[in-house]
């Protein structure tokens, strides 16, 4: 969700030439189907390549972190790994062939090499070293050419509230169940508070029993691996996914969009429900988007002077998507933020969507590097190494030091990342984490299932470093309720 985690673009490169180095992924939390009697890894655990992969000299590339109950990295030589996930949740066909605890190499229908990859709730998007990208997973996530639009006020919009007001803010339950939803199995109250976790075993039986008493099939719900179609020339360089929605960043700067986006997460000013053909996304005005990217290195950060409303920067060079808020960052180093703003997540001052592209105008004059979005909380990261954090906060996910959500950003002046150097950020659907320019990683909010990494079920509220002796993180990507970290050992 990615929360995946994100790097700056030097970084990225850096990492993609310089795979030869010995990399280690560690693992914490919990996958359901993949640990034996399904109990969660409360400290870092080693993640093992298959066969022949496991003896290759370069190990793993990086981690893509993962979605609902399965994890997501990329091998040394390119290969998408995942595992976990299981038919007890629904979720089997996001991975594919074998399940459980053993790391497979999922059959994409390309020998092209994947250079990265992003997991949303219950889809997974990869992208190949030609540019191309391929999606699968649940089948509203996966572009079929098709727009569907609700755009009507009234009766219309007022169901769509309603949906979202008795939906599962799609937490941990399964998408049989989300397709449904008319089985009344998922009260509001659980909406809203995340899932109360006392009743996720009763929910995730109520969804596997409407699964199995469902007409509809699978193939109804899933769709295997499809390539998906751009304009011509477009090259896509990074990915994120979102709880039932998606972007794509290319190497001209420009993002582009599909899935659903009833809150506002596609940016496309208005509440466009479905999306199932990838659309430019306007987040900088399109004067500068197709034009040679040395170009607008030399134009520089433009300036809000004379300009109006436009957005600081020529182009953009980050993206994070979260439940059903998107983020993205320019060269300028301005954040904007779109999607459902209920918890504040979009760090406007205020708790109302936004449908459209829109500076975080309290965060001008810092320079934002990098974002990442969970279920309702967006973190971000200064040029300066600063941590800033916005949204909910049930969890202590925001690492304030308290619960209480927040509409604006928040500089996080915790002692234990007083002197830290932040490089590195991701978040889960309630927990986040950053990894320091010297290589240390730390974690924070919500800790049922151990995916803090620190030995324990206690959530925090505040940044605590998770124990690694004798590694250097390189790299963090959470999960929906596990942490995936990408370090090397010494030389």
């Amino acid at each position: 969700m990615n929360g995946e985690g994100s790097r700056g673009e030097d970084e990225i490169v850096g990492m993609e030439e310089d795979v030869k180095d010995n990399k280690i992924v560690f693992m914490w939390g919990y996958l359901p189907g993949a640990l034996p009697q399904r109990s969660p890894l409360l400290s870092p655990v080693v993640v093992r390549l298959p066969g022949k992969d496991a003896t290759d000299a370069h190990g793993w590339r990086d981690v893509c972190g993962g979605g609902c109950g399965f994890a997501v990295a990329i091998s040394a030589n390119g290969k998408l790994i995942t595992w976990g996930a299981t038919d007890d949740l629904g979720q089997s066909y996001v991975t594919s062939g074998k399940h459980g605890e053993t790391p497979e190499p999922f059959p994409l229908p390309t020998e092209a090499s994947i250079v990265k990859a992003a997991a949303g709730w219950a889809h997974t998007v990869a992208i190949t070293d030609r540019g191309e990208v391929y999606t699968w997973g649940w089948k509203e996530c996966v572009p079929s050419g098709k727009m569907f639009t609700d755009l009507s006020a009234g009766a219309a919009y007022e169901r769509d509230v309603l949906e979202r007001q008795s939906s599962s803010v799609i937490d941990q339950v399964s998408p049989r169940l989300q397709a449904s939803r008319s089985s009344g199995v998922v009260s509001s109250i659980e909406a809203r508070a995340g899932g109360a976790e006392s009743t996720k075993r009763r929910r995730v039986s109520s969804a596997k029993l409407a699964a199995e008493s469902s007409s509809s099939s699978d193939e109804t719900l899933s769709a295997v691996p499809c390539l998906v179609t751009l304009n011509p020339g477009v090259r896509i360089t990074s990915v994120s996914a979102g709880g039932r929605h998606t972007l794509a960043l290319s190497d001209m700067g420009q993002v582009w969009g599909w899935g659903y986006g009833g809150e506002g997460q596609l940016g496309l000013g208005s509440r466009i429900r479905m999306v199932s053909s990838p659309h430019p996304i306007p987040c900088i005005e399109s004067s500068s988007f197709g034009k040679d990217r040395s170009a607008a290195l030399a134009r520089g950060s433009a300036s809000l002077e004379g300009q109006g409303s436009r957005i600081p920067g020529s182009y953009v060079k980050g993206i994070a998507c979260g439940g059903r808020h998107s983020a993205a960052v320019t060269d300028a180093g301005a954040l904007l933020t779109f999607g459902w703003g209920l918890y504040g997540q979009c760090g406007q001052g205020c708790t109302d969507d936004e449908l459209s592209p829109t500076c975080v105008s309290s965060l001008l004059g810092i320079r934002i590097e990098s974002v990442a979005a969970g279920l309702w909380h967006t973190v971000c990261i200064s040029s300066d190494g600063d941590i800033y954090s916005f949204g909910g906060n049930q969890f202590g996910q925001l690492g304030t030091g308290a619960d209480q959500a927040e509409t604006l950003p928040r500089l996080l002046d915790a002692p234990s990342v007083e002197n830290v150097n932040a490089k590195v950020v991701s978040c889960g659907a309630r927990h986040s984490a950053i990894v320091s320019e010297d290589g240390k990683v730390f974690c924070w909010g919500w800790n049922k299932y151990g995916q803090l990494g620190l030995g324990d079920v206690i959530d925090r509220n505040i940044p605590v470093e998770v124990p690694m002796e004798n590694c250097n993180s390189k790299n963090v990507a959470c999960g929906w309720w596990h942490t995936l970290l990408l370090a090397e050992s010494p030389t």
